[in-house]
């Protein structure tokens, strides 16, 4: 089954896709000379393209290779991933949005600086820039490097990171975040498409739904189609999936630089909100698009040497030539405007939150220079730490969710209780980093490295958490109150009732509040029986 290539067809059909979405991209860029033009697209982003360019952000090549392999190997309850963020997104609409844009920042760890000091800026900020690099990033690398090596096995790991950097670090450098969102959302499009396609080819394949049910009673699993699994599950225990998962879901969504950029890039609030549940309702889509096709991969193709080979090989095998070639190009463009993103986020955190902090007097125009070469940093450092992934971790998929669940549990305590509790001041937000960080540190060397304590990391992400909380609390307490112009980042039931006075008069198509619900109403119609 490891006998991948691209015949002439497909390989002209790839090139003529990148070309054409690079060029596409390039022309219509803004001349870029302010920071919010290079990293904010100039605020011009519309709900459409606030939502698609969200969604094919989780469609990355991690995604397409992690979901379906995951899917493959431990069935349905990866898609808990995804309709989880439908919860978050909705929280994020209508608490976390509005108060990131009232105060008018534009990066995550500006407005803790606001919330918490300085203090909570650095740390969090470095820590962004840390998970980005040696978690999203190289992850980015990493998957896109297995489809290449397996096309061109004479490639290194190394090689391959290595001209996969360079072009998406040229290409963001060239367009700025503009040109990102604009192949964002032609990628989203072509690649709904796509998946679509091949998920009623494979489950055609297979033999349909009653024969995936077949499957995992013939093999004693007869979880394999349930979402809910026991506590004792090795994968994504039900224990994991009530605690740990939110968890991670806040911080991808609403504290993740790398994400949030994309919503601050709106135009208005309302085309922020709207963008943000246009996406989550594209995430619902995931079951049908990368779900099902790693389902059915196993009656297809039950020698697979990995699983991390599920989707390369329903392309290769399902889709006609031409349309390989189309993937291809599709995939690859998918990585380059991934990376451009984390990239562009990174780059962001460098410049604001620690040159201009530091030197207060510097030029746009020497920010803009440093943000450049912050870039071709991370790019560097991403592409060093490749070789690490397979040590830390069997597959890609664990490793990236298992980085998460160990390291973002005391961002996401910050920002939890920041915006609902008025206490919270700086001193205990640095006991709470300080001693949720180590307990992080001494809970990932225990359970993942050591071996020594049977805690899976779902649930140590919760652990975490609690532990974050106690300390923010206590620490809180032994100080005085913040300022009183902390209140404007708090959001207070006063907040909720004078927007509920605003949206009397907006048509329920247009009200949030109304969207929001639908969007909840169906994804429970569509979870409920696979519980």
């Amino acid at each position: 089954m490891n006998d991948f290539h691209l015949n002439s067809i497909d390989a002209g059909v790839a090139a003529a896709y990148v070309l054409g979405l690079v060029g596409l991209a390039l022309v219509s860029r803004l001349k870029i000379t302010t920071l919010k033009q290079q990293f904010l697209a100039a605020g011009q982003a519309r709900w459409p393209v606030v939502g698609f360019t969200l969604y094919a952000a989780t469609l990355s090549s991690s995604a397409l290779i992690g979901v379906p392999g995951s899917a493959y190997a431990h069935g349905i309850s990866v898609y808990n991933y995804d309709w989880v963020a439908v919860l978050v997104l909705t929280l994020f609409c209508a608490v976390v949005l509005p108060t990131y844009l009232s105060s008018g920042v534009f990066t995550v760890p500006e407005f803790l600086e606001k919330r918490y000091g300085r203090f909570a800026r650095t740390y969090v900020s470095g820590l962004s820039i840390a998970l980005m690099t040696f978690v999203d990033t190289a992850g980015l690398l990493f998957a896109g490097s297995l489809l290449f090596r397996l096309l061109f096995p004479a490639l290194s790991l190394f090689e391959v990171g290595s001209l996969l950097s360079l072009c998406a670090g040229l290409f963001l450098v060239a367009g700025g975040l503009r040109a990102v969102l604009i192949t964002d959302t032609v990628q989203a499009v072509f690649l709904i498409a796509v998946c679509a396609v091949l998920s009623v080819l494979a489950l055609n394949a297979a033999g349909g739904w009653d024969a995936l049910s077949a499957y995992g009673a013939a093999h004693g699993d007869a979880l394999r189609l349930k979402l809910v699994r026991p506590a004792s599950d090795e994968v994504l225990p039900w224990t994991g999936l009530v605690t740990g998962l939110p968890l991670i879901g806040f911080y991808f969504w609403c504290t993740n630089q790398y994400m949030v950029q994309k919503v601050l890039a709106a135009k208005s609030l309302d085309h922020g909100r709207w963008g943000s549940l246009f996406a989550g309702a594209l995430k619902l889509t995931t079951l049908g698009l990368l779900v099902v096709p790693g389902l059915c991969a196993p009656l297809l193709f039950p020698a697979l040497e990995a699983p991390d080979q599920t989707f390369f090989a329903l392309v290769f095998r399902l889709l006609p030539t031409g349309v390989v070639g189309l993937v291809a190009g599709v995939f690859l463009v998918t990585i380059l405007s991934s990376l451009a993103s984390n990239y562009n986020a990174a780059a962001t955190l460098v410049t604001l939150d620690f040159l201009k902090v530091h030197r207060p007097q510097t030029s746009e125009a020497r920010l803009l220079l440093a943000g450049r070469l912050a870039i071709f940093a991370v790019v560097v450092l991403s592409v060093l730490w490749l070789p690490v992934i397979g040590a830390i971790q069997d597959t890609l998929w664990n490793y990236l969710q298992a980085m998460l669940a160990y390291f973002v549990p005391p961002v996401a305590t910050l920002f939890l209780m920041g915006l609902f509790w008025k206490r919270a001041n700086a001193f205990g937000a640095g006991c709470s980093l300080i001693l949720g960080t180590s307990l992080s540190l001494g809970l990932f060397v225990g359970v993942e490295i050591l071996d020594a304590i049977p805690l899976h990391f779902l649930v140590a992400a919760f652990v975490i958490f609690v532990a974050s909380g106690s300390a923010l609390i206590v620490g809180s307490l032994m100080r005085p109150a913040p300022e009183a112009s902390v209140t404007a980042l708090v959001f207070t039931r006063t907040v909720w009732d004078r927007e509920t006075e605003a949206l009397k008069g907006v048509k329920w198509y247009k009200n949030y509040r109304w969207l929001s619900v639908g969007l909840l109403l169906f994804t429970a119609v569509l979870v409920a029986p696979l519980l």
